[in-house]
């Protein structure tokens, strides 16, 4: 068996409609661009798969991100680079993987709430004001940004090219891109 080399994992964290996954798919062109692969772990894709009825307790959710990180970990402990679309409400969930994957860094999407609300491409927030939802991060239930994010990007100022050729950069500093 031969060694290859790691890969590594970017989670993009923030509240529901901040722009994760689109900013997400940005990095990835700008990365395909550079003939580096990545594999998307997008939370909305994967509860489809992984919760079909998602609940959205406490439990659930500790399931749910504990199956992400170990995705994450068996991905990039194969040579798979990997970017996490996923909100991560509490800080626990991002810890478990940063001490878990160790090429990981922790990219804050950080959007004020009220920005969140306008864009609402699902209905979320909408729902949670009705009072259809009673566990959305930063509604119903609590959202804990990141204390020390590896970088930050405020989406609510930046175009998605903007932010997705940011975190490139930051990932090159890292020395995620180098050969």
């Amino acid at each position: 068996m031969t060694q290859g080399k790691i890969g590594f994992a970017v989670w993009l964290t923030g509240l529901p409609s901040s722009g994760k996954s689109v900013i997400g798919y940005e990095l990835k062109r700008i990365l395909a661009e550079q003939e580096v692969s990545v594999q998307i772990l997008d939370s909305d894709e994967l509860r489809k798969h992984l919760t079909p009825h998602p609940t959205y307790t406490d439990e659930e959710r500790k399931w749910f991100y504990d199956m992400i990180v170990f995705l994450a970990e068996l991905l990039t402990g194969n040579g798979v680079n990997v970017l996490i679309a996923a909100t991560g409400s509490r800080r626990e969930y991002r810890d478990h993987a940063r001490s878990r994957i160790k090429r990981f860094a922790e990219i804050y999407i950080d959007c004020p709430k009220t920005v969140c609300q306008k864009r609402d491409p699902k209905g979320l927030w909408q729902r949670a004001q009705e009072g259809k939802i009673s566990a959305l991060p930063g509604a119903g239930s609590q959202y804990e940004a990141p204390l020390s994010p590896d970088f930050r990007v405020d989406s609510s100022m930046m175009r998605i090219q903007e932010a997705g050729q940011q975190i490139f950069e930051r990932l090159c500093q890292k020395g995620f891109l180098d050969s």
